[in-house]
């Protein structure tokens, strides 16, 4: 079964998504703003989500980690708890 390891950072509107992607491709650090920014307990660490296979995210999540190249931030992704910044930082297959 597939497989993959990811962090993220969640905030509550699509601005402010836009405005973090935008300080981590300058070369701020994603963790660092994780910890700063994200509304979801995982910021404490990073954003580490751990592992995890398919269907144990919500869909829209999924779409993203299973299919995006690994270690490039994507989104803004919207979910019903607001928009995410997604890494994949390892996947199998």
């Amino acid at each position: 079964m597939a497989k993959a390891a990811a962090r993220h950072i969640l905030v509550g509107d699509e601005a402010t998504c836009n405005e973090l992607k935008s300080k981590i491709a300058a070369g701020e650090d994603f963790a660092a703003i994780a910890q700063q920014h994200s509304k979801c307990p995982s910021g404490r660490n990073g954003g580490d989500l751990g592992t995890f296979g398919p269907g144990q995210m919500v869909p829209e999540f999924d779409k993203v980690v299973f299919s995006a190249p690994i270690n490039e931030v994507q989104g803004p992704v919207k979910t019903q708890f607001g928009y995410h910044l997604l890494e994949v930082t390892q996947r199998s297959e």
